[in-house]
């Protein structure tokens, strides 16, 4: 029987460009953090910052490992949120439902010491996934059926743009959308006011599965923003104070944003659009 009183763990994961990472993207963790131990029912044991690879090719974004080297200059003092750079290193986009797979199997490895580069991604749900040549299958399966039901559910963590984001054409996969609301689901910080309720009421997927979607109200509003801490930078103005100091010593010495930067795969169509699009044709 199980214990009433024992919270579900969970790991939240946010997914995005992070270019830069700013001190909104950091507050994202301690607001959800907070919202979901209030609930009494979960207990946050990690947060993930996974930034996206090159091959997204979203107008102005600078090189993986910058943004990447920047996320971990901003976690360096946090004992509970991380950086991964399994997506970031991939050389094709993934879509966010793998890299929600792809942590979930890490967690669900027997092998406490399984690292990144021994971790297997999941594939489409539902198939079996190739036997490695050494991987002892028999052994590993015997261990891992007592603690199938202590593995942490890893929910996604965004704001209520990236939520509104799922009504954008060829953006998301309404599988794709499905599968991270009903399995894995999500923690999204929105402003006192926001319309995010109305959007959840007005699609049916997101209402089927509402009761897997945490809302959580952000009422210290902070404007913060990739975009404008870029804008700041091209115009040669402060940013201090609104990322971390370590982020704004990196950005200076390599001097990472300017006219020139903004501009990159300017006129390239983002690669979820592309593929999406490409494959409602086949």
């Amino acid at each position: 029987m199980e214990d009433p009183d024992k919270k579900t763990e969970v790991v939240l994961l946010a997914c995005g460009s992070f270019n830069p990472i700013t001190n909104m993207h950091l507050r994202l963790f301690e607001l959800a953090k907070d919202y979901l131990h209030e609930t009494g029912k979960y207990k946050v044991i990690k947060g993930i910052i996974s930034p996206v690879g090159d091959a997204y090719k979203k107008k102005g974004l600078i090189s993986a490992d910058h943004r990447v080297t920047m996320a971990k200059l901003a976690t360096k003092n946090s004992d509970w949120v991380e950086v991964d750079d399994w997506e970031s290193c991939q050389s094709e986009w993934l879509e966010t439902l793998k890299v929600l797979r792809y942590h979930h199997e890490k967690l669900s490895s027997p092998d406490p010491t399984n690292s990144l580069e021994n971790a297997i991604p999941l594939t489409k749900a539902g198939r079996k996934r190739k036997q490695e040549p050494n991987r002892h299958g028999p052994i590993k399966k015997k261990n891992q059926s007592p603690n199938i039901k202590s593995v942490p559910q890893v929910k996604l963590l965004c704001g209520s743009d990236i939520l509104e984001s799922f009504g954008i054409p060829n953006l998301w996969k309404l599988e794709d959308i499905t599968e991270i609301v009903e399995n894995h689901g999500l923690v999204c910080i929105s402003r006192a006011g926001n319309s995010v309720q109305k959007f959840i009421y007005e699609s049916d997927i997101l209402w089927r599965h509402r009761n897997n979607i945490h809302l959580v109200e952000e009422w210290i509003t902070n404007d913060i923003s990739s975009t404008k801490i870029r804008r700041a930078l091209r115009r040669g103005q402060s940013i201090r104070y609104l990322v971390p100091d370590a982020v704004q010593a990196y950005i200076e010495k390599h001097n990472l944003y300017s006219p020139e930067s903004e501009d990159r795969n300017a006129g390239v169509v983002l690669a979820p659009l592309q593929k999406h699009a490409s494959d409602s044709k086949n």
